[in-house]
């Protein structure tokens, strides 16, 4: 297939790139740097997502679209310019290419959309599917909006899948990169009470469900790309100091998160979101790993 891919450069678009690469499908990056020549697997397509600019010409011949792109919001403390940038470049950005997809004469069969599962907002220990409403709060009303935006492309046809994402595990960047130089030093601890959900998935498994999802044309809408497998704060932190083996005894504490972090710190480290994968789990979808134990030592090779 001819398969363009925004957010190439992220950490689950260099794994799938390369999966779908090995495979013999052909890549296309949509890019905001000016482009010279071609790369072998494909026609780089460039860009302006926040002004509303797409190639339309250089889509047309895709089989599907991954778009990934988007601005991180763990990056830093948010402020308003902050906030701003984070929901430019997930609704302009979705709503450009979307509105050059359904430009096209003949128009991909498919759209593979980021979300993630701040849709779900702070909902302390309620086991959340697909079905539920959206919750509270600036990450919850981005990805509202972010799904919102693609109904140009479903309008025009195409099966649009919502992919609400959990924190993604990997070495390689994301959160527990992050982590692993506290922990390793020996200053790890659970955050707040610990009691909050994490809703995570190894970034194979989330590659694998993309790979999936590409190929099943029966499956449209959300889709929770988490592990069945959720655990609390505390639960992940006792797992990774296993893995690694390191105490984690030194906790940093609600008040320490929001002065340090402030709303961000609340969204991203202190709500519980407990999520199920119904749609994945029904597809037959075969998760590689059974706990988040299991994940860690796969992952950091332990």
């Amino acid at each position: 297939m001819k398969i363009a891919v925004s957010g190439a450069s992220g950490l689950v678009g260099r794994s799938l790139c390369r999966r779908l690469l090995a495979e013999g499908h052909l890549v296309a990056h949509l890019v905001r740097r000016p482009i010279d020549a071609p790369p072998e697997a494909g026609r780089d397509i460039h860009w302006e997502p926040l002004e509303g600019r797409v190639d339309s010409g250089e889509l047309a011949g895709c089989d599907a679209v991954i778009h990934l792109a988007g601005e991180n919001v763990g990056a830093g403390r948010w402020n308003k310019k902050r906030k701003d940038r984070i929901l430019e470049s997930r609704v302009r950005g979705t709503e450009t290419l979307c509105r050059g997809l359904a430009e096209l004469q003949q128009p991909p069969a498919t759209l593979l959309c980021a979300s993630a599962i701040g849709y779900y907002g702070d909902r302390e220990d309620k086991q959340l599917v697909e079905t539920d409403t959206p919750g509270k709060g600036f990450l919850a009303d981005v990805c509202r909006r972010w799904e919102a935006a693609t109904s140009i492309a479903s309008t025009a046809g195409i099966r649009v899948v919502n992919l609400r994402f959990g924190v993604v595990l990997s070495p390689e960047g994301g959160a527990l990169e992050r982590m692993l130089d506290p922990f390793r030093w020996g200053v790890g601890g659970k955050i707040g009470t610990g009691r909050q959900y994490l809703s995570w998935i190894g970034l194979g498994e989330a590659v694998d469900a993309l790979h999936l999802l590409l190929g099943e044309t029966s499956i449209a809408g959300p889709v929770n790309l988490v592990n069945p497998a959720v655990v609390t704060n505390l639960q992940f932190t006792k797992a990774l100091g296993r893995v690694l083996g390191r105490p984690t005894i030194l906790p940093l504490p609600a008040f320490a998160v929001k002065l340090l972090f402030g709303e961000m710190g609340r969204e991203l480290l202190l709500a519980s979101t407990r999520v199920r994968p119904v749609v994945l789990e029904q597809s037959g979808f075969q998760f590689r790993h059974a706990d988040v134990e299991a994940a860690l030592r796969a992952l950091l090779k332990s």
